[in-house]
């Protein structure tokens, strides 16, 4: 079966956007996996085709409607071939790390739903987590004007782990994020630029040294750059060596 993307959204002419493009473009093109999108105004039920309304409370601003998005979402699946993974783009959602795309790659496909203003009537929320299981996703810490460069982030990230899309199987092995560490620095030609050069190691024709090199920077980088990264890896390791001590 195909993997999926089915983004439920107010501006479907958001996509394809990036994902026409590269890896995701060609293999889109190739059949690899499929994309389409769902408009959520056109199941709005008034003259005005309203898809929102001042919120409850003192909070300024305007929220997605619960029964308008209830029926946009029920369409988008119903029309999904397979089981897809539903998924709501949100700040309270559990972080998308390497892991979980990991995950979503290897279900049928995913279900977006795409939020904006200032979000969705949480009513049509808590029904889809508990009916449907709906999976709440965040990219991290930051405020998007929608959900819309959150799942174009999401879907590329799963795409690009799909079969026949990267050709260089071991690619996706040495990434970052792979391992629990970030990548190891890469050089091609010239062999010298403004005075840097590449180093020696790289052109030993050693693997075994230039493999271990590259470990050894990988492992600066993250401690470096990425401390949180750095103590989950150690944690990896220190889980591996008690499991092959057991």
């Amino acid at each position: 079966m195909v993997w999926q993307a089915r983004i439920v959204t107010l501006f479907p002419e958001m996509f394809p956007g990036p994902l026409a493009h590269s890896l995701a473009g060609r293999s889109l093109r190739n059949g690899v996996w499929h994309l389409s999108t769902t408009q959520i105004r056109d199941f709005a039920s008034d003259k005005h085709r309203s898809v929102d309304d001042n919120a409850y409370g003192p909070n300024v601003g305007m929220v997605l409607k619960a029964d308008v998005v209830h029926n946009a979402l029920a369409a988008a699946v119903d029309q999904f071939h397979g089981t897809p993974q539903i998924l709501f783009m949100t700040p309270k959602g559990v972080l998308l790390t390497q892991h979980v795309v990991r995950k979503l790659a290897q279900s049928d496909g995913v279900v977006i739903l795409c939020g904006h203003y200032e979000g969705v009537d949480d009513r049509v929320i808590k029904f889809w987590k508990s009916a449907h299981n709906l999976q709440e996703i965040s990219l991290g810490d930051y405020i998007l004007s929608g959900g819309e460069v959150a799942a174009l982030a999401l879907v590329d990230s799963c795409v690009r782990l799909l079969p026949g899309v990267v050709h260089n199987k071991n690619s996706l092995v040495q990434e970052s994020f792979e391992l629990a560490l970030l990548e190891f620095p890469q050089y091609t030609r010239p062999y010298e630029w403004q005075g840097a050069k590449v180093p020696e190691i790289l052109l030993s024709g050693n693997h075994k040294a230039i493999a271990a090199w590259q470990q050894e920077q990988a492992e600066e980088i993250t401690r470096i750059c990425r401390p949180d990264l750095w103590e989950l890896y150690i944690n990896q390791k220190k889980n591996k060596t008690c499991a092959e001590d057991v």
